[in-house]
């Protein structure tokens, strides 16, 4: 147990990496010497203990001694049916311990309300399935004895939460996002802080800063805090620069995270004075409906031996409407100003209800509460939320108290919100599942439990190509420890058979990726018989095109995807709404190249010139070797191209001849002289081109503004830095030409102690580009001098007589934690830092941003995938209205949510004809010729000036007349082939053409895609 608690300590970042970056090393660890309990077992209370279990507390106790019923496997998927009639707790244990070896998981086994001391040794409790009465004595408890109190329910399509963490609760983080930073151009006598460059500041009132580097008013750089209150996008005000001294240049400025602290009020308080977070602000009147008619619910249990109101049974629900009333006399602030009988009447209907997606929303939202609890990571939800989907009811089947009532079926808890028909709805769809990650598994675990594709016409396609990988497990609750290495997509299936053996068969698990070379497998006939899409991907380029076929086939999507502790939800509608495609993300920042070789002034641009000189050093040079070696006619072709023929054969030259190592210790000299060269040599070149001293033209010191002048580094063994870069370069550089590695200091020291290290005399006459828009003045404007090419080109050993030799370039693999690719940039970063004075940054920040790594956390997959399911159900009820439907995006660290309704797709005209510019298309269902085809536009008064083919140009009416006499004849099928030089694919029964055409008036007008049948019809 020893050394479980020291795992805890050290944090396994291999385990929780993708989490680490959501919450930080100080919060996990605070979460990992914190003890949990969650009462209640039933689909809500496993999705909140599956997430914290997950997320890495000391420990979890689960409290639930009701038997299983068979209706509970309606949102509980660590229940079997082999489970009914056993403790729900003791059932649930077994399989929420295997999901972290570093979270035991016990059965607390005395109740709570008689025995309150038992939960003495707990930070927080977590009720869900227990009375009002119960909550008031457990909360009352909680606030006495410290104990963080969060009570949780779901009701059909109706959920609430509510949070405790009593007075004075200290927020050391109330945002997650990163402190900003920048450089200032100016401090004013009135506090005015300028930045430079007009570079936005990112601060909001209310921030605090500290300065450092500001000359002329020193005292200011002493680590005051100083809060700000902004004036516009480049200017903040710090209030009174009084006795700090008068402003003469330079300086930065970094944001501080403040503590912030709230006090919570009792559950008996907040009862009579509510505060709420709008969960919807289209539905401002909900809180305070939901808030009375929650509490009638329990009243009515209390009155009826535990028994929540009969599915659709109008009798209960005027009795549940009759206490909501009277409950809203007690409400001293935010009480209904009357009583919404419609609404209070389907929360009574559905009461009996239970819903894996509301668990899955709910359960995401109160494991995230938990851990701003224990953490003090993010600002907490205070004090009340209530959430509600009541669009997701169907409208193409009929409920009633006979089609809602039990059958004896594990979706019975889904039956009493939607009825039988519904449910037939459900089991008889086809799904594509595209991904099987994160966002993936929590999908088809929602899909397991509502019996989706298990009836005779249902199906559920799920594709990945990817493997398990040890970090996967943290947040993709599928898989297990024996699964890495393993496919995702296969023991996903089977992860969710086990939980629903009634999609034993139903599931056809692939590991294609989704994309144009696969479209033989992805076909027409595959797509076609689809009901819909659903996407769990975490790149771009997959997401478009998936969406471009859903809009072709004009089939349903639905999208989302997590960062950190942000999600969002997309719904894209046929014929309605616009597609995935239609907005675009921000594109990836990036640093100027100028800035990043020269000129860095931040911890991210040493980074990304760390991760260049890498691939420059060990992944470009093995390639170019390899290609020589393999390509006889790799050097002609080198020959003919223009920019850096002479540094590629430069490099081949070194690496097989002049740089080749044949032991490690040479391999320790290289790293040694590379040190030398980044960090010495280079910069003293530099400092030759542009000493400290220099200015400008207009007079300026060079160095000033955002430009920080660098010193060259001297070499020392015993420097952490210095030692971390030797040994990452010399077995890099090993492990290209196959010779074995070391980390043998003794070793180092005994190579290093005798190398002799030339003295470097900066060169007159080099160029450096001193500003990003300057033209860079070693820039290749063309073809290097050919005679020198060839002869460099000569001095290298025949391919011939190296038969069989090869170099191993490193590709990059970031999660590998032995092959040094993060270690050698980490300290190349770190040394480029040292050089020009900026902080330094350790191996987990170094690793996020070469590795471009999303941060990633249980709870917001959890939360999102359910908003995605409820949204499912609008589709598989046919809904055709966008006002039925939800985009999402959410934000738990704050927390916040928005919904809207999507966007409607764009719209058009050409002569007195409407068009859908998105799903609308000219369809032909033969495969006509192209004259046919300019005829059947010109009966549409249509004049067609460009007809194009992917990147084949087939028609344009500027053509000469003999090109379109041999092309008019031709079948479209003919006609690509004969341009582009390639056969159209045996399998492709369908070709999209895109036009340019005017209208009768002659005017340019935009117009649908075109879609031609080919000869396979």
């Amino acid at each position: 147990m020893k050394a479980e608690n020291e795992g805890h300590q050290k944090i396994d970042e291999s385990l929780y990496s993708r989490q680490l970056y959501v919450l930080g090393h100080e919060a996990m660890r605070r979460m990992a010497n914190s003890n949990v309990l969650v009462v209640g077992m039933k689909g809500l209370g496993v999705e909140i203990a599956k997430n914290i279990a997950l997320a890495g507390v000391k420990a979890m106790a689960i409290y639930d001694p009701a038997p299983v019923e068979l209706s509970d496997l309606s949102a509980q998927f660590f229940l079997r049916k082999e489970d009914v009639g056993k403790p729900r707790a003791e059932a649930s244990q077994p399989r929420l311990a295997e999901l972290n070896t570093y979270v035991p998981v016990t059965v607390h086994t005395e109740s709570p309300t008689e025995n309150p001391q038992s939960l003495s040794k707990y930070q927080v409790v977590v009720l869900t399935e227990t009375s009002l009465d119960d909550q008031l004595k457990i909360n009352e408890f909680c606030r006495q004895n410290k104990i963080y109190f969060i009570s949780a329910d779901i009701r059909g399509l109706f959920g609430s939460i509510f949070c405790d963490f009593g007075e004075e609760f200290s927020v050391i983080d109330a945002t997650g996002e990163n402190p900003v930073s920048g450089i200032i151009s100016d401090i004013n006598e009135e506090g005015l802080v300028t930045a430079l460059d007009e570079t936005r500041h990112g601060l909001e009132d209310g921030d605090h800063v500290v300065f450092s580097e500001v000359e002329g008013m020193e005292k200011i750089n002493d680590g005051t805090p100083r809060k700000v209150e902004v004036k516009g996008p480049y200017t903040f005000s710090i209030g009174s620069v009084e006795g700090l001294g008068k402003y003469v240049r330079g300086g930065l400025f970094q944001q501080v995270k403040m503590p912030k602290i709230i006090n919570f009020k009792s559950l008996a308080d907040q009862l009579a004075k509510p505060e709420f977070l709008m969960s919807d602000f289209a539905k401002w009147d909900r809180p305070s409906q939901l808030h009375v008619g929650f509490q009638a619910l329990s009243k009515f249990a209390s009155a009826h031996a535990g028994k929540l109101p009969r599915p659709m049974n109008d009798q209960d629900a005027k009795e549940v409407i009759a206490l909501a009333g009277e409950i809203a006399k007690t409400v001293e602030e935010g009480a209904p100003e009357e009583i919404d009988a419609k609404l209070l009447s389907e929360l009574s209907y559905q009461a009996q209800g239970y819903l894996a997606p509301m668990a899955a929303f709910f359960g995401g939202l109160t494991a995230q509460e938990v851990l701003k609890a224990l953490s003090g990571k993010f600002h907490p939800l205070v004090q009340f939320m209530y959430f509600d989907s009541l669009e997701s009811l169907p409208t193409s089947t009929a409920r009633s108290e006979e089609s809602c009532a039990p059958i004896g079926s594990r979706y019975d808890a889904q039956i009493a919100v939607f009825g039988r028909d519904f449910q037939d709805k459900i089991s008889n769809t086809k799904e594509f599942l595209v991904g099987a990650g994160a966002i993936g598994c929590e999908m088809l675990k929602n899909w397991a439990m509502m019996g989706l594709a298990t009836g005779p016409k249902g199906s559920i396609h799920v594709t990945d190509m990817d493997s398990i990988e040890r970090s996967n497990l943290n947040r993709q609750f599928l898989f297990r420890a024996p699964d890495v290495g393993k496919l995702k997509s296969e023991r996903a299936a089977v992860a969710v058979a086990v939980m629903n053996p009634e999609l034993d068969g139903k599931i056809t698990a692939l590991r294609d990726r989704v994309g144009e070379d696969t479209e033989d497998i992805f076909n027409e006939d595959f797509w076609e018989v689809l009901d819909g899409i659903t996407n769990a991907l975490d790149n771009v380029e997959a997401r478009v095109y998936v969406d471009r076929r859903c809009v072709f086939f004009r089939k349903p999507l639905l999208e989302s995807g997590t960062l950190g502790t942000k999600g969002n939800t997309q719904v894209v509608l046929p014929n309605l709404s616009e597609s995935y495609s239609s907005s675009q993300d921000p594109p990836e920042k990036s640093f100027p190249m100028c800035t990043v070789k020269s000129f860095p002034n931040r911890i991210e641009h040493t980074i990304a010139w760390g991760r260049e000189v890498f691939d420059a050093s060990f992944v470009n040079p093995a390639q170019s070797v390899n290609l020589y070696l393999s390509q006889p006619s790799f050097i002609e072709s080198t020959l003919k191209q223009s920019g850096n023929q002479k540094e590629i054969l430069e490099t081949i030259r070194d690496y097989l001849a002049n740089d080749k190592p044949l032991t490690f210790e040479q391999c320790i000299e290289w790293g040694r002289l590379k040190f030398e060269k980044l960090f010495n040599n280079d910069i003293q070149q530099l400092l030759h081109v542009f000493p400290k001293d220099s200015v400008t033209s207009s007079g300026t010191p060079f160095w000033s503004g955002p430009k920080r002048a660098p010193d060259p580094l001297v070499f020392d063994l015993d420097n952490q830095e210095h030692q971390d870069f030797i040994v990452a370069a010399a077995n890099l550089h090993a492990s290209n030409y196959g010779l074995n590695g070391s980390s043998d200091l003794n070793l180092y020291r005994k190579v290093l102690d005798s190398m002799m290290i030339p003295d470097f005399k900066p060169q007159s006459g080099v160029k450096i580009q001193a500003n990003d828009n300057d033209p860079d003045p070693n820039a290749s404007s063309g073809f290097a001098d050919q005679d020198e090419l060839k002869n460099i080109a000569e001095s290298l050993p025949a391919p011939a007589t190296l038969a069989g030799y090869r170099l191993t370039p490193a590709d990059f693999e970031k999660d590998d934690d032995s092959n040094f690719h993060i270690a050698f940039i980490t300290a190349a970063s770190n040394l480029r830092a040292l050089n020009y004075g900026i902080q330094v940054a350790d191996r987990h920040k170094t690793k996020l941003i070469a590795g471009k790594i999303i941060p990633a956390i249980a709870t917001t997959t959890a939360l999102v995938t359910g908003l995605v399911t409820l949204e499912l159900y609008k589709l598989i009820d046919g809904k055709d209205k966008l006002d039925d439907y939800r985009n999402g995006f959410i934000n738990l660290a704050l927390p916040f949510f928005g919904f809207s309704e999507p966007i409607a797709s764009p719209k058009g005209k050409y002569n007195d004809t409407e068009v859908d510019k998105l799903w609308d298309r000219f369809d032909f269902e033969h495969n006509l010729t192209l004259k046919e085809l300019l005829a059947a536009f010109e009966e549409k008064q249509l004049d067609i000036t460009m007809l194009s083919y992917g990147n084949a140009l087939l028609y344009a009416s500027f053509f000469p007349p003999a090109k379109l006499k041999d092309r008019y004849p031709m079948k479209m099928t003919e006609l690509i082939e004969h341009v582009s030089k390639k056969p159209v694919p045996a399998g492709r029964r369908n070709m999209i053409f895109e036009i340019c055409a005017d209208d009768r008036d002659g005017e340019d007008v935009e117009v649908p895609f075109v879609c031609v049948k080919t000869r396979d019809a």
